[in-house]
């Protein structure tokens, strides 16, 4: 008989993948060749992708993506940093969870956006409040996938290092670390999407340059082909970062 004991493993294939892309982008392409849609409401890939060479061109394109992806860097490792270091000490110490979870429990469903004009106040009008936002954003989910995978690791793996007396830095180093670090890595995929999600609110709001920035005003002036070019560098964005953490965990979790 065949042998079904493989277990839910399935394999992507990239091959399926592009084919199902081209043929998504080939019918739009051929919708909008044929007039069936108003390309004012929806233009074609080809008209995007002129729309974004024109863009790239001037320079503008550039000016847009090189202040938001300084945003979104200085945000999310600040977030990421500080979300690690609460995670941890959640999970790992009694009075930290009891404080810690009553916290992130109350503030994490407040929209992180909805508190910018409150740190435009405090920090005043610059690259502060939208650094802060993308901050806090990133903070809270960090620390859940944080402690939440601290909590997932076998205890009885930790009892027998402490029986073997191994000291506690050494535990957390050697036992905890590892085992918490998928539940860290799927947390960065969603830290990396909601940092993205809040620098474009964010410029939308309160900046004069930013990716954000330009799709409001192209919306507003009915670009919409360079309103899609600047949603297109957004997907390309995401989908570099997902390559990145694909490319982490593949070097840092081998061991699975």
């Amino acid at each position: 008989m065949r042998f079904r004991g493989g277990g839910f493993t399935p394999a992507a294939s990239r091959w399926a993948g592009l084919l199902a892309l081209a043929a998504a982008l080939g019918l739009w392409q051929l919708i909008g060749s044929l007039a069936l849609v108003n390309p004012l409401f929806l233009p074609t890939p080809l008209g995007i992708l002129r729309a974004l060479f024109r863009l790239a061109e001037s320079g503008a394109l550039w000016q847009h993506v090189s202040v938001s992806l300084l945003r979104i860097l200085s945000g999310w490792a600040l977030g990421t940093a500080s979300g690690i270091a609460v995670g941890f000490a959640i999970g790992l110490w009694r009075i930290a969870r009891s404080v810690g979870i009553t916290f992130v429990s109350a503030l994490f469903p407040i929209p992180k956006i909805a508190v910018l004009p409150l740190l435009i106040l405090w920090l005043g009008i610059g690259e502060q409040p939208k650094i802060a936002t993308i901050a806090l954003g990133v903070f809270f989910s960090t620390t859940i996938s944080v402690y939440s995978g601290v909590d997932a690791v076998p205890r009885n793996l930790i009892r027998m290092a402490q029986s073997f007396d191994v000291p506690f830095a050494t535990i957390v180093r050697k036992v905890i670390w590892p085992g918490a670090l998928p539940s860290i890595l799927a947390g960065f995929r969603i830290t990396a999407s909601v940092a993205l999600m809040l620098v474009v609110s964010a410029e939308m709001i309160g900046a004069e340059t930013g990716i954000g920035t330009f799709v409001l005003q192209a919306g507003n002036l009915m670009q919409t082909d360079q309103l899609m070019a600047g949603i297109l560098m957004l997907s390309l964005f995401g989908l570099a970062v997902g390559r990145l953490i694909s490319m982490l965990e593949a070097r840092l979790l081998h061991w699975r």
